[in-house]
């Protein structure tokens, strides 16, 4: 057994600290400096190509003369065999791209750590989580799971929130989503799962959605889904951003101390910019206008220095407890209400890099459920057993064999020693043996099991397990309907009606009447009232009473385990303040430029983008014979890329004629985002339809200008960080 020498440029391989202090807050991070670099990233360093510099060559070093033309047979003659160069440059083109991922096969990912807030020590002997503030590099990558790699950001769809944390022991993927449960119980329905939901085979229509025949079949036929379909209806599947989501890790996790004695474990992720997202009807448009959307508006963000941020929080039961809930705990279509059993926060993430080449990191990073390190361990929950066979699997013909664990980015920071050999992709020339044990190689170095464990030596938690031999689903998985409906039950009145109209709108595309008849019904056990709705739009008759079961007929408060969860509803999920949100202020000639600038120091103040939008770029004249300049034209943008809208006085004959602007103000309106409107600005709500809005929710207006009025931009401050108001 030989070890790992690292890359040929590092060897022997330098010591490198996976976790160091804290070095302060990420603002102070700068990236030209060799002190900003952590760990992982200074390991990223023998990988990344300089600047080009001297003679263009080929893979073997030899300079090339011309790259421009073939060799040919004189001017106009065939193309030699032996132009070298030519046959290699294409060859190279030819085999740039590697099969894109099964599902979540489009992406975006960014660099940055994580620090504990306190030592989890109690639960856990994870070295990465054992002393408060010291930092462990992750790398994470958000995805949708339907479409393919051209498909657009912003589709309704469950959102991938997979972290690769470097720890000193080995590399951890925590593999999630941002809803905390799934489709299925067990991994031998994924196949048919995902060949469900994806474009069906005569047409390969629909992209990047779900409201099609065969999905809709499938989980009219898996009651199991029912929970999921609740949240992939909810304006859950339509975030606002990347950074305005949650993550959670989905399975039943089990942490062990350094005793050997186990925990039970959810994990959590929620961001500190609050939980937002989009309607669909904002989603939509989007998808049109920018469908790099969520991409963009993440790069952007850590490009700025505003680095997203998400606190990690642990659902923590004994072991003793595993079966005192009502439902069970290796469900993964269950969860645990955090009623039942809180959250505690235990530590942060920072994101605070983008890659520095989107196919070499973001493509290439290979997450599996597998990848554990001591003090984190599985459970029996048989989709997690499933996905810890599968992503491997999937990895090996993806990333084309064996090694792709050598791939910069996927490398450990812990040293490598190991037997394997050869295979696609090798990177390493490994002298000696290749067997344990032996004696002629100059000898292997051994297991560290007999006895007590050394640190950093990872040993499967050992419990008894016996039984028969079974194709046979435990009767405690057979409650498909209580947490559906009490995630119904959780939301507030506008999320009821996103879901209904959701629903309305997929089923509505599936043309199998029996398939929507079948739904409906499946909705029936979840709420009457839901079901009878949803038939009602889309032209089906209202079922009749389902079969007596917990959901309908006791509140769920015996099969949930709680009859309502204020958690589950985005209503309680905003942040704080509004960082990052991004305010357009519409101005046209004669604007009170006073007014503009203010918009722009009072919330520029409060973290918020503001930007100047006009019909055409350069400066629009003000009011006062001075210049406003203009940061995007109108036809270039749109409301749907902006999280709230000013509308200043002045430009009263301009604005409601041009309507580009009219369209601007009326789908803000109709998305229910939060509006200014000072002096004339009303104008343009009129122009929109909205007359003179006084008194609706979300609008601010002053009727004197309010440029000097801080009262007012601190309320309008206010309504920005409320998100949303879909009362309008």
């Amino acid at each position: 057994m030989s070890i790992n020498p690292g890359p040929p440029d590092q060897r022997p391989h330098a010591p490198l600290v996976t976790e160091t202090p804290n070095p302060g807050p990420p603002t102070a991070r700068t990236r030209d400096t060799e002190d900003a670099k952590d760990a992982k990233d200074a390991a990223l360093d023998a990988f990344r190509a300089p600047d080009p510099d001297g003679p263009l060559t080929t893979d073997q070093g030899v300079r090339v003369d011309d790259t421009d033309n073939s060799l040919t047979v004189g001017d106009r003659g065939p193309t030699l065999l032996e132009d070298f160069h030519v046959r290699e440059k294409l060859t190279h083109f030819d085999h740039e791209r590697i099969p894109e991922r099964v599902v979540h096969a489009r992406g975006a990912g960014a660099y940055g750590y994580f620090e504990p807030y306190a030592s989890l020590a109690e639960f856990t002997c994870a070295d990465f989580l054992q002393e408060a503030g010291t930092r462990t590099p992750v790398f994470v990558r958000f995805s949708t799971v339907q479409g393919p790699r051209g498909s657009a950001d912003t589709v309704r769809d469950v959102r991938g929130f997979a972290t690769k944390f470097y720890t000193r022991h080995g590399n951890y993927d925590l593999v999630g989503n941002n809803m905390p449960v799934f489709f299925i119980q067990d991994a031998a329905k994924f196949p048919d799962f995902v060949h469900a939901v994806k474009p069906e085979p005569p047409n390969e229509i629909p992209t990047g959605a779900s409201a099609h025949d065969t999905f809709w079949d499938f989980c009219s036929l898996q009651p199991e889904s029912t929970h999921m379909l609740m949240w992939v209806m909810s304006d859950r599947a339509i975030p606002r951003s990347l950074r305005m989501m949650q993550g959670f890790g989905v399975h039943t996790f089990r942490l062990v101390d350094r005793d050997g004695r186990g925990t039970f474990v959810k994990f959590h992720w929620r961001p500190l910019l609050g939980v937002c997202s989009q309607v669909w009807d904002e989603a939509q448009l989007t998808a049109g206008r920018d469908p790099d959307f969520h991409r963009r508006d993440l790069w952007d963000a850590i490009a700025a220095g505003d680095f997203p941020e998400y606190e990690l929080g642990v659902q923590l039961v004994p072991e003793q407890d595993e079966f005192a809930f009502p439902f069970d705990l290796l469900d993964p279509t269950k969860l645990i209400p955090e009623e039942l059993v809180p959250v505690h926060p235990v530590g942060r993430m920072v994101l605070d890099r983008n890659p520095q080449n989107f196919f070499a990191e973001t493509e290439q990073v290979a997450f599996h459920t597998a990848n554990v390190v001591p003090g984190i361990d599985f459970t029996n929950d048989p989709l997690l057993q499933g996905r810890n066979f599968s992503y491997l699997d999937t990895q090996l013909i993806r990333l084309g064999g064996p090694n792709f664990a050598q791939l910069p980015v996927n490398r450990p920071l812990a040293d490598v020693r190991t037997n394997h050999r050869d295979g696609y992709g090798q990177q390493v020339v490994h002298p000696g043996t290749s067997y344990a044990p032996n004696s002629v190689g100059g000898g292997c170095p051994a297991t560290m099991g007999g006895g007590r464990l050394a640190e950093g030596v990872f040993e499967h938690h050992q419990e008894r397990v016996d039984g028969a031999a079974v194709r046979r689903r435990s009767p405690s998985f057979a409650d498909h309907y209580s947490q559906a409906a009490l995630f119904w039950r959780s939301m507030a009145g506008w999320e009821q009606q996103h879901i209904t109209e959701a629903f309305a709108f997929e089923l509505g595309k599936v043309g199998d009447r029996e398939v929507r008849r079948r739904m409906v019904g499946n909705l029936a056990h979840v709420d009457p009232g839901l079901a009878a709705d949803v038939a009602l739009r889309i032209g089906e008759p209202e079922p009749g009473a389902p079969p007596e079961d917990r959901a309908v007929a006791s509140g769920a408060g015996d099969a949930a385990g709680v009859a309502f969860s204020p958690a589950l509803s985005l209503e309680n999920l905003r942040g704080s303040g509004i960082r990052t949100r991004k305010v357009a202020v519409l101005a046209a000639p004669g604007v009170d430029g006073d007014q503009v600038r203010a918009a722009h120091e009072r919330l520029g103040e409060e973290g918020a983008t503001v930007e100047t939008l006009a019909a055409h770029g350069g400066e629009v004249p003000a009011r006062d014979g001075g210049g406003v300049p203009v940061d995007l034209p109108l036809p270039t943008t749109a409301s749907v890329l902006h999280d709230a809208v000013v509308v200043p006085d002045g430009g009263e004959h301009t604005l409601p004629a041009d309507p580009d602007a009219v369209r601007f103000l009326a789908e803000a309106m109709r998305h229910g985002k939060p509006v200014a409107l000072l002096g004339s600005g009303v104008e343009l709500s009129r122009a929109a339809g909205f007359g003179t809005p006084a008194g609706l929710a979300g609008v601010a207006v002053h009727g004197s200008g309010g440029r000097d009025d801080t009262a007012f931009w601190a309320e309008f401050a206010r309504l920005i960080g409320h998100h949303r108001f879909p009362s309008r």
